[in-house]
């Protein structure tokens, strides 16, 4: 899933127009990829397990759209090098992914969709004041139809992203956001100033959990566990209802994760894309035991 311009300003990173030209000549690597050397030429903005076949992962990263094999190696797997913000996909339907951000060329993409796995992408909708560019986006697991982004406050759709409507301002400090399981109108949020919760489609909002420290990453599962990392605690999970939080790991080295996905078909491996906040590096971490211990990608 998803992130968010906000999260590298929390880091103290640079806007989406400074990586821009970061990048703007950099020559990108043809052919596969290891995740390291993929790093070090562009910015992971989302993740997931292929629906379809759960040894490889999905990557959203600032200059396109790739596959990783069970072997590390990454591949482009669509012809644009646009920067696809907000990726999430179909709770149910492996072959569509949905994602917002920018154009290689510039402006903003709007709501756009894969039906294809993430080979080709298309526009679905503008959004409202739009075209939009959610850096912040998730799919509703108890209805697929409902979808929530972020553009210049909140936004809702009821019918798979094809006509959008305001909900309000969005918290403040917003960083991640997360769509409950079980209720279609509740919501998590990852902010500067703490995990929190709403159960009336955005437009109220309370604090999820005790600790008010900066929080970089929510996700919640198929199964309905919920994820977030805070930073100073580390990754913790709850239930969705965002209730009994419990310490999962803290062994990330000082970094932050930014990104997760849960492989559905197995919910004890995890996947997290990590940053350095003194380094500004991105890695790829696997676990095998339910976020216990952690490895890199590149090493397996």
């Amino acid at each position: 899933m998803k992130k968010r311009s906000f999260a590298y300003a929390l880091l103290g990173l640079a806007t989406v127009a400074t990586v821009s030209a970061f990048f703007a000549n950099r020559s990108f690597s043809a052919g596969e990829i290891g995740i390291p050397a993929l790093a070090k030429e562009t910015h992971f903005h989302g993740i997931a397990v292929d629906g379809n076949d759960p040894t490889r992962l999905h990557l959203a990263t600032h200059h396109g759209f790739y596959v990783v094999g069970p072997d590390g190696k990454a591949r482009r797997f669509s012809k644009n090098r646009d920067d696809f913000m907000g990726f999430t996909p179909h709770p149910s339907d492996p072959s569509v992914l949905y994602a917002s951000g920018h154009p290689a060329g510039g402006g903003n993409l709007g709501f756009i969709a894969s039906m294809d796995g993430g080979k080709s992408w298309a526009k679905l909708a503008e959004g409202v004041g739009g075209p939009v560019d959610f850096h912040q986006m998730d799919v509703s697991k108890a209805d697929p139809n409902v979808i929530y982004g972020v553009h210049r406050g909140l936004q809702r759709s009821a019918d798979g992203g094809r006509t959008w409507s305001k909900v309000g301002p969005v918290p403040d400090g917003l960083i991640d956001f997360a769509a409950s399981g079980k209720d279609a109108d509740t919501l998590y949020a990852a902010t500067k100033t703490g995990l929190l919760k709403s159960v009336d489609a955005g437009r109220s909002w309370q604090l999820a959990h005790i600790v008010k420290r900066p929080a970089t990453m929510i996700q919640v599962s198929a199964r309905g566990d919920v994820y977030a990392f805070i930073i100073g605690t580390g990754l913790v999970r709850a239930d969705d209802g965002g209730a009994n939080w419990r310490l999962v790991s803290n062994a990330f080295g000082g970094a932050y994760v930014l990104h997760m996905a849960v492989d559905q078909t197995d919910d004890r491996k995890l996947y997290a894309v990590t940053l350095s906040p003194e380094t500004r590096a991105q890695a790829v971490l696997v676990s095998e035991d339910g976020g216990a211990t952690w490895n890199s990608l590149a090493d397996n």
